[in-house]
């Protein structure tokens, strides 16, 4: 570093091998063979890597090495979910283009779309919930999350109205089964969807190819037809995204990520707080959410044997018919 007359000190000098130097570094940052045993990986810092380029003889204070890598394009980046762990469905795009137009067939004729799917399981009990929350000290919580320290596993399933921009989520304590899942959707159209729809004989019902509401399921598909069809007199159609095409699903960035957004930070210590911050959630564009908590009742392992299979009023459609199917009455 240099003095001019006395004054402030300036700038040091650039060593014009210093930047082919710091990129050798960086292409290199495995230490060994790494075929071999004894290979180590080691992150590069801006202390190590202003240690190495001193060791190699071109000596850099930690700015000027991040000044560097600034101008030779390099910038702190996380990892991007880009690259799909299996091959892309060859249907994928013909099963999207079918899923637009069911729902622009059912809001033409104002009869009710809703996602549904399960929400990421949660612990209920004095356990650290991520997020902030104002207050004037940290609420103290369990340090370890064992489960045999919970009050229980909450299971919310929701349901969400696109063309009304409302939501209903029924928190059960038992299992995230194919039976429960239909049960909530009954529940909606009893307390809620009838009302709002009272000419509707159609539904249709956007969910994920895999879960309690599996394209796969025979217990699904019968309950379906068992509470929805028959005892609602609702003719069903069922529309699946392709597998890996979850965030697609409206639910999941409609009404989910508010509801996290409203318990963040909040110790949700009795289910009777999640069900309080479920149905307190509300967004400037409208949307607002029912909440009830349901209590056992949906055991794992329910089977459903062909003789039903063959008695349930199934139309597959001719556009990716495992993943597209409607169900009709039988009464």
């Amino acid at each position: 570093m240099r003095v001019a007359g006395g004054g402030r000190p300036t700038r040091e000098v650039q060593d014009p091998e210093l930047p082919q130097t710091l990129e050798e570094l960086l292409e290199g940052e495995t230490a060994g063979d790494p075929m071999g045993r004894h290979a180590k990986a080691k992150r590069s810092s801006l202390h190590h890597l202003s240690h190495e380029l001193a060791v190699a003889g071109h000596p850099a204070s930690r700015p000027t090495v991040a000044r560097l890598l600034r101008q030779l394009g390099y910038s702190p980046k996380a990892n991007a979910r880009r690259t799909e762990a299996h091959s892309t469905p060859p249907e994928r795009d013909a099963q999207f283009q079918h899923i637009a137009e069911q729902r622009a067939q059912f809001a033409a004729t104002g009869e009710p779309i809703i996602s549904v799917d399960s929400k990421k399981k949660e612990l209920v009990g004095d356990f650290k919930n991520p997020g902030q929350t104002w207050c004037r000290r940290a609420e103290p919580v369990l340090v370890h999350d064992w489960p045999q320290d919970a009050v229980g596993q909450a299971i919310p399933y929701g349901i969400y109205e696109i063309t009304t921009n409302s939501g209903y989520v029924c928190i059960g304590d038992c299992f995230d089964t194919p039976r429960f899942a239909v049960e909530a959707i009954s529940d909606w159209w009893e307390s809620e969807g009838q009302k709002r729809f009272p000419e509707a004989g159609r539904l249709l019902v956007l969910a994920d190819a895999g879960g309690s509401n599996s394209c796969r399921s025979r217990v699904w598909k019968a309950q379906l037809q068992e509470q929805l069809c028959d005892a609602c007199g609702l003719e069903v159609t069922v529309c699946h995204y392709p597998t890996g095409c979850s965030k697609w699903n409206p639910i999941e960035h409609r009404l989910f990520s508010f509801i996290s957004l409203n318990w963040a930070g909040v110790p949700l210590r009795t289910f009777a707080t999640m069900v309080r911050y479920s149905a307190g959630t509300v967004t400037a564009a409208g949307l607002r959410v029912n909440a009830r908590l349901k209590r056992g009742g949906n055991e794992a392992g329910e089977r459903v044997s062909d003789e039903v299979m063959r008695r349930l009023h199934l139309r597959p459609h001719a556009v990716c018919p495992a993943w597209n199917y409607t169900l009709s009455p039988r009464t």
